[in-house]
């Protein structure tokens, strides 16, 4: 059985997965999507690092001329602005985090779709990803994903709403 095996052609392709996650239309979206809903929660932490940077320097610049109540408001202030910076960046980062993956779990799934559908369509065996050492550019079909998924993406924007 394994000599009508070898008998056979097999039709086999590699996908650089790597390169289509970096230039898919559909990743740029994600990436485009995530600045938007985090834009102003970044904003707001870089407001308060400023408005934290203005104040250390007032305080280092009249801190001979300041009274002590004074400088202990002042203190308690930059204290308050590093704690509320520092949970802001964290509660940042980990809701950033869960929408990347989320946005990342979307586009693999659509990315592993596209490659099956063009597989089948052009009748390939074996697609292989990446764990390939070397792939030659007869077998590499990383460029027809790329334009599926592109064709994909126009089709979507054609068909959505206008808003």
């Amino acid at each position: 059985m394994s000599q009508s095996l070898y008998a056979q052609d097999i039709k086999l392709g590699f996908v650089n997965t790597a390169r289509i996650m970096n230039q898919a239309p559909q990743a740029e979206a994600a990436r485009e999507r995530l600045k938007n809903e985090f834009k102003s929660r970044d904003e707001k932490i870089v407001a308060l690092q400023n408005e934290l940077k203005k104040l250390e320097d007032e305080m280092s610049k009249n801190t001979a001329v300041m009274s002590e109540s004074v400088r202990n408001i002042n203190e308690r202030k930059v204290v308050s602005l590093k704690r509320d910076i520092k949970r802001g960046k964290e509660e940042f980062n980990e809701d950033l985090n869960i929408r990347r993956n989320e946005e990342l779990t979307k586009l693999q799934k659509q990315v592993y779709e596209t490659i099956v559908a063009l597989a089948k369509e052009k009748n390939y065996d074996v697609i292989l990803g990446d764990s390939v050492l070397y792939a030659s550019k007869r077998v590499d079909l990383t460029d027809q994903v790329l334009e599926k998924l592109k064709q994909e993406s126009n089709q979507a924007a054609a068909t959505k709403p206008a808003q």
